[in-house]
């Protein structure tokens, strides 16, 4: 079975490495530090700084090398934004298979990329926005004749999770939006991107999967190669998700929009040989759906599918990746949801929970620990998972369940 280079080791990659092992894969996680969940379930690891793009062509081209030899096939799977992508595509011409493709990687690593294709070229509805290198030009980006005004949402191009995001509502403020985003930027980018403040009614990620051509021996049609996900209704602060819920109540008209968009987007990304699971995340706003961002791999408010049905985001997209037939997705009857578990403190040691047991004693939910090696305040420990007969009841049993974990810092 092929040997997967796992680029970004944390809770999602750690789900992608059991799906993978379930397969018969061997799994190698990469990371800046030691210790990180996917590490904790790999078949081995690296630590190295993917952001060194010599330090990371290296080791891609000797697990290569060493797939070559046992006769495997070989696959870098990317989990996190902050890579020296433009190693990856010069990987990809040399023959290495970058998931779902390095091009996909090399433009959704930064937020400019991925919406100046999404606004100019496939002219999907976005929010208007604009960029800024400084914080005088993103006063002008504001506050200028043809700024968003307030409020507004600054980012950094490059970063996950919500870190470095804030909204800013007032002149005054957005001194201290840049100061935020460029500290808590992923990579080297000093750039940021600021958008109007879009008034949705609610937000959904769409997880869309890609496939292969040819799945189980079998050529696919084209129409048969994107698969979607029931959206997924999430609710974030500061910028990062807090809990996410399926089914989402949004009419099928809707649906049947952000469907062809999401397809629009993946395809032109992933081109005719990439293949994988992409987050692609909207705004609703009465009969308006418009495109937010999109993650070329599983996405954090997926994790709700580890309960919500047979086939988890996980699942899906090594099946995508390998080229392995998804016959049919099963979803629990009712609705299914999910809440994080935050740390409190900032510690450097090995942390420990309280509450699970009170947690688990309640029907229907599950919890997963991710396992990180250290705290930071609001750093996302673990996740609670539940079912019941709607969706409303079920968020409410997962944020119940998440509330009893405690996670306390060591230092």
């Amino acid at each position: 079975m092929p040997l997967l280079l796992l680029l970004g080791s944390g809770e999602l990659g750690k789900e992608v490495v059991i799906s993978a092992k379930r397969l018969g894969c061997r799994v190698v996680a990469c990371d800046s530090y030691a210790g990180a969940p996917a590490m904790q379930v790999a078949d081995g690891f690296e630590v190295l700084n993917m952001l060194d793009g010599d330090a990371l062509e290296r080791a891609v081209r000797r697990h290569a090398a060493a797939a070559k030899r046992e006769g495997r096939a070989f696959y870098v799977v990317p989990e996190v934004e902050a890579i020296r992508t433009e190693r990856l595509v010069k990987l990809e011409r040399a023959g290495v298979s970058v998931v779902p493709s390095a091009r996909a990687t090399d433009l959704t690593m930064n937020r400019d990329a991925i919406r100046r294709l999404a606004a100019e070229e496939l002219r999907l509805p976005t929010a208007r926005h604009g960029y800024a290198e400084s914080a005088a030009e993103l006063r002008e980006r504001v506050m200028g004749k043809k700024g968003t005004g307030v409020p507004c949402v600054v980012k950094p191009v490059m970063s996950s999770s919500g870190k470095g995001q804030s909204v800013v509502r007032k002149e005054a403020e957005i001194d201290a939006a840049w100061a935020y985003a460029v500290g808590n930027m992923r990579g080297d980018t000093r750039r940021v991107i600021v958008e109007e403040f879009v008034d949705f009614d609610y937000e959904i990620t769409l997880l869309t999967v890609r496939q292969r051509a040819v799945v189980g021996g079998r050529k696919l049609k084209e129409k048969e190669r994107t698969l979607f996900v029931r959206p997924i209704g999430h609710r974030q602060e500061r910028g990062d998700y807090m809990e996410s819920w399926m089914p989402c109540a949004m009419k099928p008209g809707l649906v049947k929009k952000a469907q062809k968009m999401a397809a629009a987007v993946t395809r032109e990304i992933a081109g005719e040989t990439g293949a994988g699971l992409f987050g692609v995340e909207f705004f609703v706003r009465g009969k308006e759906v418009i495109f937010s961002e999109l993650s070329p791999r599983p996405h954090d408010t997926g994790m709700v599918t580890m309960i919500s049905q047979d086939l988890s985001e996980f699942d899906l997209h090594v099946r995508a990746v390998l080229g392995l037939p998804i016959a049919q997705i099963n979803y629990v009857k009712g609705g299914a949801a999910s809440a994080v578990i935050l740390a409190g403190a900032e510690g450097a040691g090995e942390p420990s929970y309280t509450g699970i047991g009170e947690a688990l004693a309640l029907e229907d939910v599950q919890v997963r620990v991710f396992g990180k090696p250290s705290t930071r305040k609001y750093r996302r420990m673990g996740v609670a998972l539940a079912t019941a007969a709607t969706a409303k009841k079920a968020r409410k049993l997962a944020v119940r369940a998440a509330g009893l974990v405690r996670v306390e810092a060591r230092v």
